[in-house]
């Protein structure tokens, strides 16, 4: 049988080696000045300045794309997938009011296709730039077998740092205070199972422009995920912020009540929301299969991706400062007295 070497067995060390190397180079210099070691090493080291806190804490949180990474596959565009991971993740992270400090990815595949594995980490990159922090490490995982032929998966992981004693808990919410609603910029990350059920079912082409949109149907589904980062740093230190949320899988109804405390529910106005064109799209009114309303809101973010709970008094001027950062803010109701589930009105 001869000599077998691991590049038989469907493992190219030396591929891994090369992209290990070029992610190095891309990464050098994006890395900020806490980062005391990096990608390379067995370990990454950060000392952050925690000049000012009284009491630091540490927040996590890890995610993954799920089945966008299909839409990619299809399409061939792998430079966004990378921003919706770190977005996942960083965006969850600053919820508590954390700066996010610094992410890891896992990018798992059959075999290594360094042209695409390189722009997927082009997209982690960039979403690290969006979000402030720094790529530290990570893993590149070459399984032959495991993966099917051309697909990879990926997962993140992001850290971020608050002093607890700004941390946003949930516990200053108030009466009346006002919800002030960040667009998303369509489907995010969340529900394409159902977004690649509807595109078999009917039928439709990614490569396809339809009528009302500017873009083929897969640019369109492949929009990354906004990251909010810089819409806290407007209004940080600024305004009575109570909350914020970040709408992903479960829509509204399963995410903004996991920030509001006992005694209080959100009153939340359906027709204040800009809702992309995406969502008509997909639920097919008048064709088939038709997706019902309940199972759009409870399935998407409606055009809604970050939330704020805001004192009523700073509401107007933060959803100006809001605007000013680039985002498109909007009032999408308010919390009223009363426990239970978002009350649609």
């Amino acid at each position: 049988m001869g000599t077998l070497t691991y590049k038989d067995a469907g493992v190219d060390s030396n591929a891994q080696d090369d992209f290990a190397s070029a992610i190095g180079r891309m990464v050098s210099g994006h890395r900020g000045p806490e980062v005391i070691a990096g990608i390379g090493g067995f370990a990454a080291a950060v000392a952050p300045d925690l000049t000012g806190m009284t009491r630091p804490v540490l927040v996590s949180g890890t995610d993954g794309v799920g089945t966008k990474l299909k839409l990619a596959f299809a399409t061939g565009i792998h430079d966004t997938v990378g921003i919706d991971l770190v977005a996942m993740c960083a965006n969850d992270v600053l919820t508590t009011g954390a700066r996010p400090l610094f992410f890891l990815d896992y990018f798992g595949t059959g075999r290594l296709q360094p042209g695409v594995a390189l722009k997927v980490v082009e997209g982690i990159v960039e979403g690290c730039r969006q979000a402030g922090c720094s790529l530290v490490g990570g893993e590149t995982a070459e399984l032959p077998g495991f993966y099917a032929p051309g697909e990879y998966d990926l997962a993140g992981f992001c850290v971020g740092l608050v002093d607890q004693p700004r941390m946003l808990t949930g516990a200053l919410c108030r009466e009346g205070d006002v919800l002030i609603g960040l667009a998303s910029s369509g489907v995010h990350s969340n529900g394409f199972s159902m977004v690649r059920r509807v595109v078999e079912a009917r039928g439709l082409s990614l490569e396809r422009t339809y009528e009302g949109f500017e873009r083929p149907l897969g640019q369109v589904l492949l929009a990354p995920t906004i990251m909010y980062v810089n819409a806290w740093k407007a209004v940080q230190g600024r305004f009575d912020v109570h909350a914020m949320a970040h709408i992903t899988g479960g829509g509204l109804g399963g995410n903004l009540p996991r920030v509001i405390p006992a005694g209080l529910h959100p009153v939340v106005r359906r027709a204040s929301i800009p809702t992309p064109m995406i969502y008509p799209f997909l639920q097919g009114v008048g064709g088939e299969p038709h997706i019902d309303d309940a199972e759009m809101w409870s399935v998407f973010n409606m055009g809604v991706g970050y939330v704020f709970a805001i004192a009523a008094g700073d509401a107007e001027a933060a959803s100006a400062a809001l605007a000013n950062a680039g985002y498109s803010p909007f009032v999408l109701g308010r919390l009223a007295a009363g426990d239970g589930d978002v009350e649609w009105t």
